[in-house]
């Protein structure tokens, strides 16, 4: 197996721009199949504010797994089976999926997928028109979609046209490249065929596309010997859809050893390891868990990217940390440019701007080396969401506070503001359940 040169440095774009130029050729009805991957997090210039709007709805149970824009409708995706309207009393039965008007935050009550599992990824369709969803479900409207489905973006009907291979087990993530949608989860198999973890499919059809088949292999193990199947836990691709970075349980990617974290670069003919590799992630944190890796963001520019870790805190270790790599040259044995602890809680998810790099979980507190379940010297405290200096790695003067729970499953930036998804309802001392947004300023 021959290790491909790293991708050359992306073109510096903002990553706002690349969305408007895919949502205006998607209005104009032009297909996109050579475009670069679209863009999940806007570039900000600043900081967002602190104070959440009043109008978003409220997920009345459950947990809002991801959030995602198309045009000026914002999709809810999550374990949520309840919701209703700010300022209303009426309880609306819309679970797992559902779309609001992104000025006003009303539910839009004539988009109605009946999904019967879990959704945790989503991805706008090329067309505009329409969005992808992977999750744990094995039925869209009644009809077999065995963890993956395109479905139209107003209605929540099944676009015509598009089926996918059986997947076996949950998906977690997707992103779309051109005419590939890039698909990582838990499962072992799609259509009958080993691709453990990582897969790809046809945007128009759905139809399993072999040119992203990394093997990834040699999941981790507890202290007690058990083995988890490999998963892939988040993934992201760079604005111009030259490169993959994905996270995961994994050992070795295409006989090579990565340590739960690769890169690949992606080309038309389809994607091949990098030699860009770390071993911080090899040692063991918490026996309990195999692998601690929990989201991944690439920088609107291209050239780094953030990890967020779970997994206790251990001395020397990347557990329970935000972490911020350089793409650089594709070599080995890379190392932090800086890593910021929490010590000992849980971080879930990341979104970096340009301004911040935002963190999520049911973390107390940032800038924490010393910390051990304990605030140590310089902690501060940054309940549940929090926002680091991009270049410094030091915990940014910013601080909502939200409720802890579990923690916040998803960080979402447009370019109006930050979104969150969680399993609590407290943000800044107000009532926000499980979903809220920060306006920029």
């Amino acid at each position: 197996m021959t290790i491909s040169p790293d991708h050359p440095p992306p073109i510096r774009r903002r990553r706002r721009a690349a969305v408007a130029v895919a949502a205006t050729l998607a209005m104009a009805g032009a297909a996109l199949p050579g475009s670069p991957a679209l863009a999940v997090n806007a570039t900000h210039a600043t900081v967002v504010g602190t104070n959440p709007v009043d109008w978003t709805p409220h997920a009345l149970d459950g947990t809002v797994h991801r959030i995602l824009q198309i045009g000026n409708r914002v999709y809810l995706a999550g374990t949520f089976t309840k919701v209703r309207n700010a300022g209303q009393s009426a309880q609306l039965a819309m679970p797992r999926l559902v779309a609001l008007n992104a000025t006003t935050g009303r539910i839009d009550t004539t988009f109605r997928p009946q999904v019967n599992g879990a959704v945790k990824a989503l991805a706008a369709a090329p067309d505009g028109r329409s969005l992808y969803i992977g999750g744990a479900f094995t039925t869209v409207n009644g009809t077999a979609a065995s963890r993956l489905a395109r479905i139209d973006a107003a209605t929540g009907a099944r676009v015509a046209g598009f089926t996918t291979p059986a997947l076996n087990n949950q998906v977690n993530d997707v992103r779309l490249v051109g005419n590939r949608l890039i698909v990582g989860g838990a499962f072992q198999t799609v259509g009958g065929v080993t691709r453990r973890g990582l897969a790809a499919v046809n945007a128009t059809t759905g139809a399993a596309d072999a040119s992203v088949n990394l093997n990834l292999a040699g999941p981790r193990k507890t202290t007690s010997g058990v083995t988890a199947p490999v998963k892939v836990e988040a993934l992201d691709v760079s604005a111009d859809g030259g490169r993959l970075v994905f996270v995961g349980n994994f050992s070795t990617v295409a006989g090579v050893a990565r340590h739960q974290l690769a890169v690949a670069g992606l080309t038309s003919a389809g994607a091949t390891l990098s030699g860009w590799a770390t071993d911080r992630y090899q040692p063991q944190c918490a026996q309990s868990m195999p692998s601690y890796m929990r989201g991944i963001d690439i920088a609107p520019n291209g050239t780094w990217f953030a990890v967020v870790t779970t997994g206790a805190a251990f001395a020397g270790t990347l557990c329970d940390t935000a972490a911020r790599f350089e793409f650089g040259t594709a070599t080995g044995g890379k190392q932090p440019t800086w890593a910021n602890h929490t010590g000992g809680d849980t971080l879930l998810s990341v979104a970096v701007t340009g301004a911040a790099v935002y963190v999520g979980g049911h973390q107390r507190w940032l800038d924490n080396p010393q910390g051990r379940n304990s605030a140590g010297p310089g902690a501060v405290s940054r309940p549940g969401i929090g926002a680091i200096h991009p270049t410094t790695g030091k915990a940014l003067p910013w601080n909502p506070t939200k409720d802890r729970g579990v923690g916040t499953a998803e960080l979402y930036a447009t370019d109006r503001g930050l979104w969150m998804g969680s399993d609590t309802v407290t943000v800044a001392g107000e009532y926000h359940a499980r979903v809220a947004f920060l306006p920029l300023p």
